[in-house]
């Protein structure tokens, strides 16, 4: 699968090796195109992963996140850890 923003890939990385929580595909962090993510000022704790840490994508802020450490109930909710994998959306789309 392939994360694309206008036209230039992002991430890419076979189906089996994403991880799907709450309809976004995680990719691993060795999929993402090195240099592509810059850390965003923008903070978020969600309730039951934890801390996110969001990303700027081709000069578009916001447009990723991560969960470096999620906390441990987080992982055994989603039945394995997603510490690092990223997550895209606000016109980033994820194809096959």
């Amino acid at each position: 699968m392939k994360a694309v923003l206008d036209g230039v890939v992002i991430a890419e990385a076979p189906e089996e090796e994403l991880i799907s929580i709450e309809g976004n595909w995680y990719f691993p962090p060795e999929a993402v195109t090195p240099g592509a993510l810059v850390v965003s000022p923008t903070p978020y704790t969600c309730p039951w992963k934890g801390a996110a840490t969001y990303y700027t994508v081709n000069g578009l802020e916001d447009r990723a996140w991560s969960y470096h450490d999620p906390r441990p109930t987080a992982v055994a909710r989603v039945g394995r850890d997603f510490a690092r994998y990223v997550a895209f959306w606000r016109g980033v789309e994820v194809i096959d």
